[in-house]
């Protein structure tokens, strides 16, 4: 019989999905609540579900399409994106949802032997694409301790170093963060651009909550040939099972295209036909009905604020962006432990922070609840921590 010793390094090496454990947590205990995976509580426009409706009997839902996308839904994009993100120079591929296309990016940008930049806490997912495509050279940078933005004085010095390291083929940051919760102002993004096509290195953003911004800050995205931007209609339009996402890619680099349609022929050949109808038709809301949505999500992260009082407000950042909150535990504990503990004890459910490289914080999700659950929610996790620290609990 084969033994697991014949299965590739490329998989056994690779971390296991943190939510994959959660889902494990999740099963083994009766009524828990979950402010772990990062979904929102709302379905998609009515308008596109009705209309998806009379799409589902069209024969071509049931055919392939187009590798890159729907023709339609492309245009939408590109129009989109011109609109609201300020990118004129850019093409479009529609993925299932932004994982693949981060999977899809790696592959066409990247070989194993290169290494590759992330900022701690990083996004699990996208650690995982680098590990299972042999991209073992990952160099986790940090960030800045109070804002949990990159630290752009050190990519300048890891980008311009000298000697036998080579310059690190890609950079990635998302905006606003996975785990963190944090966002890159302007600023800071055109200087790690500048950073990057200095270096002649590619810089990947994924902006998947680009309309998930709090207390008047604005996402922006930034444009050139070493840039390349992930897009979702994940959490904006409350389509998570429906899988799409999109590429936008730089129109003026030659051969990229072809280049990213032959992993994608080989991987999903084309995103569902009746996601990219329903995203297509989501289109048609518009960002507000989006952002009416989440500013919806303000009062869920005051209370989840309230919850991890316990650990002090000095352990507590992000929410400026996104639908996440990061904070430190007690000195010492296990974030392994203490999400078990919490779930067994309290009935509720939280990530720990080891998966984004962030050892000792966890982070929570105010995004998947209607308010009155997120209260519920939130008294488990305050009653919880409360134990915690009062009883000088270290879990380890």
């Amino acid at each position: 019989m084969a033994s697991i010793s014949n299965l590739s390094r490329r998989a056994l090496e690779t971390d296991t999905p943190v939510m994959i454990y959660m889902q494990q947590l999740l099963r083994g205990a009766t009524g828990c609540m979950s402010l772990a995976q990062g979904v929102v509580y709302w379905q998609p426009p009515e308008p596109a579900l009705e209309k998806v409706k009379d799409a589902i009997k069209e024969p071509s839902t049931s055919n392939y399409g187009p590798d890159d996308g729907l023709p339609q839904l492309r245009q939408a994009l590109v129009e989109k994106l011109r609109r609201e993100n300020n990118l004129s120079k850019s093409s479009v591929m529609v993925t299932q949802g932004a994982n693949q296309a981060f999977v899809n990016l790696v592959l066409t940008l990247c070989d194993p032997g290169d290494s590759v930049v992330m900022f701690v806490p990083y996004y699990f997912n996208a650690y995982m694409s680098f590990q299972m495509t042999g991209i073992t050279n990952i160099i986790t940078g940090p960030c800045n301790i109070e804002t949990l933005q990159p630290d752009a004085d050190w990519l300048e010095e890891r980008l311009s170093r000298k000697g036998n390291e080579s310059v690190p083929k890609l950079v990635t940051i998302v905006n606003p963060g996975n785990p963190s919760g944090s966002y890159v102002p302007d600023p800071l993004l055109q200087r790690i651009s500048e950073l990057c096509k200095n270096a002649g290195s590619w810089l990947v953003v994924d902006n998947t909550y680009e309309y998930f911004m709090y207390d008047g800050l604005k996402h922006t995205c930034v444009e050139g040939p070493h840039v390349v931007n992930v897009f979702s209609f994940s959490k904006a339009y409350g389509m998570m099972g429906w899988r799409v996402g999109y590429i936008a890619y730089p129109s003026e680099v030659e051969g990229l295209g072809a280049q990213l349609l032959k992993v994608q022929d080989n991987i999903p050949i084309c995103a569902s036909i009746i996601g990219q109808k329903l995203a297509l038709y989501s289109l048609e809301a518009g960002p507000e009905w989006v952002r009416e949505r989440v500013q919806n999500l303000i009062k869920n992260r005051e209370i989840l604020l309230d919850a991890l009082s316990p650990l002090g407000s000095s352990a507590i950042k992000g929410g400026q962006g996104a639908i996440y909150l990061w904070a430190k535990l007690p000195n010492n504990s296990d974030d392994y432990e203490v999400v078990r503990w919490l779930v067994e004890r309290h009935g509720v459910l939280v990530v720990p922070g080891s998966a984004s490289g962030g050892h000792g914080y966890i982070r929570v999700s105010f995004g998947g609840l209607v308010e009155d659950v997120c209260k519920v929610a939130a008294a488990r996790l305050k009653q919880g921590l409360e134990e915690l620290v009062n009883n000088g609990m270290v879990l380890n």
